[in-house]
């Protein structure tokens, strides 16, 4: 799926991976992006298109999907680190992981799938992580791994209609939302990781392992699985 000239959604737009989102597809030659995000954000292209969305209302996914009826590519970028615990965590923050991690997204692509068949075919990218295959106490690594089964499987409804869906995994990128973790912490910078996930998408993969880590991780899973299924 190739960027120039294409329609463009990025979801959690102003975090620090969203606008590189918006800058990398405008650099390739977007023809317009809309930018998703629950705060505003001065953009100065007029490319850009603010939209107000929070993944986590379905009437603001509706009103997205009724603005954006030129779409041909939908980032799913939004996501919330949520609650620490399982087990002791708040319920209420817990769901919220979840609706905003999962729910959110999948909303997005029913409400957008319409307009990606009639726009010809597009695509979907699902931004997940390394933690999609590590579990780590709270609910953001179940979401991820909840997040990255619905993709695969989204891979398979939409194939029919041409929709490209491609899963994004990584680890630690350099935004305000990693600044809580120790120093020292590795972390990629967040224009390496939005260029090699466009790259992938240009190239029309499936996935992409846009760090050393997640590469390194996914190799040792597929070691431990060749010959399990033969």
């Amino acid at each position: 799926m190739k960027l120039e000239n294409s329609v463009v959604l990025v979801t959690g737009a102003t975090g620090g991976l969203g606008q590189e989102f918006v800058r990398q597809a405008l650099e390739r030659g977007a023809a317009k992006v809309y930018a998703g995000a629950r705060r505003d954000h001065d953009w100065s292209d007029p490319r850009v298109v603010p939209l107000q969305l929070d993944v986590a209302d379905p009437a603001a996914i509706e009103t997205a999907a009724a603005a954006a009826g030129d779409l041909t590519v939908l980032i799913n970028n939004a996501g919330i680190s949520g609650a620490r615990s399982l087990l002791t965590g708040d319920m209420t923050e817990i769901r919220a992981t979840y609706e905003t991690n999962v729910f959110g997204p999948l909303a997005l692509v029913r409400a957008f799938a319409p307009t990606l068949a009639a726009n010809g075919g597009g695509a979907v990218v699902d931004i997940h992580s390394v933690l999609s295959w590590i579990a780590t106490p709270g609910a953001y690594s179940s979401s991820k791994a909840a997040f990255w089964g619905l993709t695969n499987t989204l891979r398979l409804e939409l194939a029919a209609q041409g929709t490209q869906v491609l899963g994004a995994h990584f680890g630690y990128v350099d935004t305000p939302m990693t600044a809580h973790l120790p120093e020292g912490t590795d972390k990629s910078a967040p224009e390496d990781i939005a260029g090699r996930v466009l790259d992938a998408l240009e190239a029309d993969e499936k996935e992409v392992f846009a760090d050393a880590l997640t590469e390194s991780v996914h190799a040792g899973l597929t070691g431990l699985t060749t010959g399990v299924f033969a």
